[in-house]
């Protein structure tokens, strides 16, 4: 996963550079990704 801040929000990536969504915050980018993961496993 990767993290740019952008315009006052987070955008997350996969380790491809696929963007996969944006949040306001970098903890609710992290909670984010947990769903994620847990939804694509």
């Amino acid at each position: 996963m990767q993290m740019r801040y952008v315009g006052g929000h987070i955008q997350v990536y996969d380790n491809c550079g696929k963007f996969l969504f944006s949040a306001d915050t970098e903890r609710e980018a992290r909670e984010e990704w947990e769903d994620y993961a847990e939804s694509a496993a």
